[in-house]
């Protein structure tokens, strides 16, 4: 698979490690994960925003391994988050998962289905 991160020169530059657009040519496999959300597999939502985040991205791990893909994969990433006061902590531990990893990446700050869900995180991968 061929893979490019595009930054038009003409546009905004990304500002936190992302990608304004990612190109992909030649690829065998496109997975959509549907939003992960807060909840371990012991039905449990843990109380703060950071352990709520890494939960999601183990979350989002476990689907992405499942699908045989890895992180190195993601293209497109949307996150949901329930108070606008959470996006410095969020991209703090999406940098910790990521890395240098720049997919394509949205942010919205809107209402989640479950008021103790702080936020929710769905993603595009492909190989």
């Amino acid at each position: 698979m061929k893979r490019e991160s595009i930054n038009a020169k003409n546009a905004p530059a990304a500002r936190g490690g992302y990608s304004q657009a990612v190109k992909i040519e030649d690829f065998k496999t496109l997975v959509f994960i549907s939003g992960q959300i807060p909840v371990g597999d012991d039905d449990k939502v843990p109380e703060t925003f950071e352990d709520q985040a890494r939960l999601v991205w183990r979350n989002i791990d476990a689907q992405l391994k499942a699908a045989g893909v890895t992180k190195a994969d993601l293209v497109k990433v949307t996150t949901f988050l329930s108070d606008r006061h959470h996006a410095t902590a969020n991209r703090e531990i999406r940098s910790e998962y990521l890395g240098a990893i720049a997919p394509a990446m949205s942010v919205v700050i809107c209402a989640i289905f479950d008021e103790k869900w702080q936020l929710e995180v769905e993603a595009i991968a492909a190989r």
